[in-house]
C-alpha cells in the first residue's frame, strides 16, 4: 500500500493509464517478448496520450506535471512486464539529460519529437571493457575543427536497436587527471555515417526490452551535438544517477508486490494432500515474511520518492534502496516460484518471466556491489 500523497487527479490518471495498457499493451506483450522489441507504433500511441516525459514544460509539448505522474507510469508499465522499462528509461533517465544540460536550440530540436513518440532515445555508457567503472571507458571524441570524431564501442544498450537518438559518453581528453575530468556527452542520431547498431542481444530476461551493441567508426558530429560543456560529462552523469537508481528500486518493489499478489492467489486455488496449500503453515509463514519485507521496502521507496521530488540529496539512501530492493525482488521471485511448484517453472505462468526478468536488476544502473561501495564511502569507511 503506497503512502505517496496522490491527489484525485493522480488516481484518475492511473486509472486511465491502466485502461490504456490493458487495451494496447497487455494483449500484445508476449508477441513483443518474442520479437525482442516494443514496436514504434506503440511509442507513437504513448506520445498521443501524453505518456512520454509528462514532466516536460508545455512549450516543448509536455504536460508540465509533477514527477508523481512519472512514478505512476513507471509502476503501471512494470505491472505489464519488466521488459517495458525502456520506456521509463527514455522518459525519466535519458531525456532529463537533454532537458537539464541541453541548450535552447537542442531542446527545441529534440524534446518535442521525444515527447510525441517520434524519437526513441538511449544512453550509451557501458562498454565491452567498462561497466560500473565509468572512468574506464575507451570511446573517444576527438576535436577536428568545428566537429568531433567519435570512435569506440558500447554494449548492453537499452533501446539501442530502436533508438533514433543516443547520448554517448566519450573521453574528450584521454590525458585528463583525474580521468573523469576528461569525459563529455554527445548526442548522436541514428543514420549518422559511421554509427551502426549490432544485432539484438539474446538476454536471459526482459526480452521485450531491446538491447544491442553500438559501434562508432569515425562518426563526425558538429559541436552542436555536444551536450553541456566539454569535460563535464561525468558530473552530469553523477547528477542524474540518483533518479535512475531510484527507478530501479521502484521497479523492484512493484515487481515484488505483484509476485506476492499472484502467489497468494495461486496458493488459495492449488490443492495438495486434500487442502489448499495456503492452509499449510510453511506457506503462511513464507507469505507473511515476504509481505512484511515488501511493506518495509515500499515504505522506504515511497519516502525516497517524496524526498527526491522535494529536491533533496539522497544519493546514499538511494544506493541503499537500489541494492536492498532489487535483492529483495530477486529473493521474492525465487520464493514465489517455489510456492508455485512445478507450474512456476512453466513459461505460461507469469512468475517464471518475473524470475528471469529480475535477475539483471542487481547488475544494471551500477551493480549492487558498487552501491555498497558508495554507502561505505558515505559512512566514512
Amino acid at each position: 500500500m503506497t503512502s505517496l500523497p496522490y491527489t484525485k487527479e493522480h488516481e484518475i490518471f492511473r486509472a486511465t493509464v491502466r485502461k490504456f495498457l490493458d487495451r494496447e499493451a497487455a494483449p500484445y506483450f508476449n508477441e513483443w517478448e518474442q520479437n525482442k522489441c516494443i514496436p514504434k507504433t506503440f511509442w507513437g500511441k504513448l506520445g498521443e496520450q501524453g505518456y512520454l516525459c509528462p514532466w516536460v514544460e508545455e512549450k516543448y509539448g509536455g504536460l508540465e506535471t509533477d514527477w508523481y505522474y512519472s512514478v505512476i507510469l513507471y509502476e503501471e508499465f512494470e505491472k505489464i512486464g519488466s521488459g517495458m522499462s525502456g520506456i521509463g528509461l527514455h522518459s525519466d533517465i535519458v531525456i532529463p539529460y537533454l532537458h537539464s544540460f541541453g541548450n535552447e536550440q537542442q531542446k527545441q530540436r529534440w524534446l518535442p519529437p521525444s515527447i510525441n513518440g517520434e524519437i526513441i532515445s538511449a544512453i550509451a555508457m557501458t562498454e565491452p571493457g567498462a561497466g560500473s567503472d565509468l572512468a574506464g571507458i575507451k570511446t573517444t571524441a576527438t576535436k577536428d575543427g568545428e566537429d568531433y570524431i567519435i570512435n569506440g564501442e558500447k554494449t548492453f544498450i537499452t533501446n539501442g536497436y530502436t533508438a533514433d537518438l543516443v547520448i554517448v559518453v566519450c573521453k574528450t581528453d584521454p590525458k585528463a587527471i583525474p580521468v573523469h575530468r576528461g569525459m563529455s556527452l554527445f548526442i548522436v542520431e541514428a543514420g549518422t555515417p559511421g554509427f551502426t547498431k549490432g544485432k539484438k542481444l539474446n538476454k536471459v530476461g526482459q526480452h521485450a526490452n531491446d538491447t544491442c551493441e553500438l559501434i562508432f567508426d569515425n562518426v563526425r558530429v558538429s559541436k552542436d551535438h555536444l551536450l553541456g560543456e566539454e569535460g563535464k560529462g561525468f558530473y552530469y552523469l553523477m547528477q542524474k544517477l540518483q533518479q535512475e537508481r531510484l527507478l530501479c528500486a521502484l521497479g523492484g518493489i512493484v515487481s515484488a508486490e505483484e509476485m506476492l499478489k499472484m502467489t497468494i492467489n495461486y496458493t488459495k486455488q492449488r490443492e495438495a494432500f486434500g487442502k489448499k496449500i495456503s492452509q499449510f503453515q510453511n506457506t503462511q509463514f513464507e507469505l507473511a515474511e515476504m509481505a512484511t519485507e515488501i511493506t518495509i521496502g515500499r515504505t522506504f521507496v515511497d519516502d525516497l520518492i517524496t524526498k527526491h521530488i522535494d529536491g533533496k540529496n539522497i544519493v546514499n539512501e538511494v544506493s541503499m534502496a537500489k541494492w536492498w530492493i532489487t535483492d529483495l525482488a530477486k529473493k521474492v521471485s525465487s520464493r514465489c516460484m517455489q510456492l508455485h511448484g512445478g507450474y512456476g517453472y512453466m513459461e505460461e505462468y507469469e512468475i517464471a518471466r518475473k524470475y528471469r526478468d529480475l535477475a539483471v536488476t542487481s547488475i544494471y544502473a551500477g551493480t549492487n556491489e558498487i552501491m555498497k561501495s558508495i554507502i561505505a564511502k558515505n559512512i566514512g569507511l
